[in-house]
């Protein structure tokens, strides 16, 4: 069972925040993320961080610049995710706007792996014959790979955000803000947002040097915050003030009807409302569909989508993705069927030994390469453990992706793992909550046993209770439509999170809707001063909660979100409910 706990706030930013006529609901709300004053909260561009400070930018620019003007030819590298391929969109659609003459090349996962590797370096040099390679969310560990592209007459530039390794790749220019002694305050900016950077400092190289004319206009980069913010959410990287930002002005754009056609096909294929675009939209809607060309054909359809001008093409796209999620959603519901069923069969024959253990790794020869990482989620979701899956891969070696827990660091996780058994790990990479690696088929027990050592070492038993944080309860007076519309307007997502409240309710009434949801009334309860519950009759409120279909007891304590509900052109306010007990 969850436990329920409700955030702290800085009752010193909490004074500051109502002293600047925020209502006190939100000043506990602001504070308990972190923000001090409310300039924190503005989104302008003017407030973000100079392109500047980061590490070995100008350098980067130089050199594309010097690129561009003696027309060599340029080959962006991308990840077959989300993220690389709206940094690779971006890089292409700038790089283009400046007068480059540049291409790209997204690895299949099948076929090649992850990043920068000498296979992908040879086969670039092979069909594009490129001058430079600039890598886009990947690349920081392509020692290997930069050392092919040196060997073979190539530069590269590297751009990334993933943590390094031990040794850097001797590229000619690295810019990742994670790299030691890099200035850059927002180490958690996603990789579609570096190569942004990138290209602002490029802008801003060319046009000391005059370039810009009748004849090659500059380019207003806003215009390609839509792309950031997209590849900033699906990845799931912390939600900073910087990143809010990028996020909310990509946002603006996207509600202002100035969205690629890429993005515009993405929502129509979605059945969203652009003008109401949200964080939702674009984490559950748009990137699940992005990201369904890499799991399970090529990415290259993805970025393909990203990088037209035509809309029709772009529609069409749309569409083949949109089948391939479909068939994505199968894959996984088929995957996580048998490994929940593996779950229960280990967890009766091995005397509770899966609630025992600090860490799950499982492996079925027939799973796809391309959904483990999903699977992953869901499975570290319902157990609250670190979670690897493997599914097969190059001959006599098995892929996993894994997702981790809060105080569980995967990729140092799998770093010590590497250092106390150098034989078990060909290759790993990855952030603190997700990461991949490669091992040996015959490999898997003794990585299991190793993974399952580190993560006994690294947590504790409390670390393996799943915490659910809310923002506490409300008065009848704070839950209306104004507190409502407030939360909408703000940017939530990863370490930003969406306000949540927790009560206790009596449910007045609860029917099924669409077969497998459970649309509520639900009456508030308070305590009185003898501390028993006072059913007398309050504010009946609607609620909704989703994939549940079984009858809820007379009286719970719910977790909540408060949405608006539009129906048939009225605005109603509503709980989403999250959780009960």
């Amino acid at each position: 069972m969850p436990k329920i706990t409700t955030r702290q706030y800085d009752a010193e930013a909490f004074n500051s925040l109502c002293q600047c006529g925020m209502s006190p609901v939100l000043a506990r709300i602001f504070s308990a993320r972190g923000i001090e004053n409310s300039e924190q909260l503005e989104t302008e561009l003017i407030r973000l961080i100079p392109f500047g400070q980061l590490k070995n930018i100008d350098q980067m620019a130089v050199l594309l610049a010097d690129a561009i003007a003696t027309e060599k030819r340029l080959l962006i590298v991308a990840d077959y995710d989300s993220d690389g391929a709206t940094a690779c969109a971006v890089g292409i659609r700038i790089l283009r706007k400046f007068g480059a003459n540049v291409d790209y090349l997204v690895p299949n996962r099948f076929e090649y792996g992850y990043g920068l590797t000498p296979e992908i370096v040879q086969l670039a040099h092979s069909t594009k014959q490129p001058d430079i390679l600039i890598t886009v969310d990947n690349g920081i560990a392509s020692v290997d790979g930069v050392l092919e592209a040196n060997r073979l007459g190539m530069q590269v530039l590297v751009t990334d955000h993933h943590l390094p390794g031990d040794e850097l790749p001797d590229a000619i220019a690295i810019v990742n803000p994670n790299q030691s002694d890099c200035p850059f305050p927002s180490k958690n900016i996603a990789g579609v947002g570096v190569i942004f950077y990138v290209m602002l400092a490029l802008r801003a190289e060319l046009r000391q040097r005059g370039t810009f004319s009748e004849h090659l206009k500059e380019p207003n980069l806003a215009s390609f915050l839509d792309l950031v913010a997209l590849g900033t959410v699906a990845d799931v990287v912390k939600l900073d003030s910087n990143n809010r930002i990028l996020v909310q002005q990509g946002l603006q754009r996207i509600a202002k009807g100035r969205a690629c056609a890429g993005i515009n096909a993405l929502l129509q294929t979605a059945r969203r409302d652009y003008q109401k675009i949200s964080t939702y939209d674009l984490g559950f809607m748009l990137g699940p569909r992005l990201n369904a060309a890499g799991r399970l054909d090529d990415m290259s359809l993805g970025i393909e989508c990203l990088t037209t001008d035509d809309q029709a093409y772009a529609n069409e796209i749309a569409q083949q993705l949109d089948a391939l999620n479909r068939q994505r959603r199968e894959i996984e519901s088929t995957m996580q069927e048998s490994a929940l069923l593996m779950l229960d069969e280990a967890l009766k024959s091995q005397d509770d030994e899966i609630t025992a253990a600090y860490s799950l790794c499982l492996f079925d020869q027939q799973w796809h390469q391309g959904v483990i990482g999903i699977l992953a989620s869901r499975i570290k979701d319902k157990y609250h453990r670190p979670v690897i899956i493997f599914a097969p891969g190059n001959a006599n070696e098995i892929k996993g992706s894994g997702r981790s827990i809060p105080g569980f660091h995967l990729r140092d996780a799998l770093d010590l793992v590497a250092k106390r058994h150098p034989e078990l790990i060909l290759k790993f990479g990855g952030h603190a909550a997700a990461a991949g690696l490669t091992i040996r088929a015959e490999h898997f027990e003794s990585f299991c046993n190793a993974f399952e050592q580190a993560a006994q070492a690294l947590l504790t038993p409390a670390d393996l209770t799943r915490v659910i944080e809310t923002d506490g309860d409300l008065e009848a007076d704070e839950i209306n439509m104004q507190l409502a519309e407030s939360l909408t307007r703000q940017v939530w997502g990863q370490g930003f999170p969406q306000p949540t409240f927790n009560a206790q309710f009596h449910v007045e009434s609860q029917r099924i809707v669409g077969e497998k949801h459970l649309k509520l009334k639900l009456i508030k309860l308070e305590s009185s001063d003898n501390e028993e519950i006072n059913p007398s009759p309050r504010t009946v409120y609607d609620a909704i909660l989703f994939f549940h279909n079984e009858p809820l007891p007379d009286t719970i304590n719910a977790v909540y979100r408060l949405q608006i509900n539009e129906f048939r052109g009225k605005e109603t306010l509503e709980f989403l409910v999250d959780h009960w007990s």
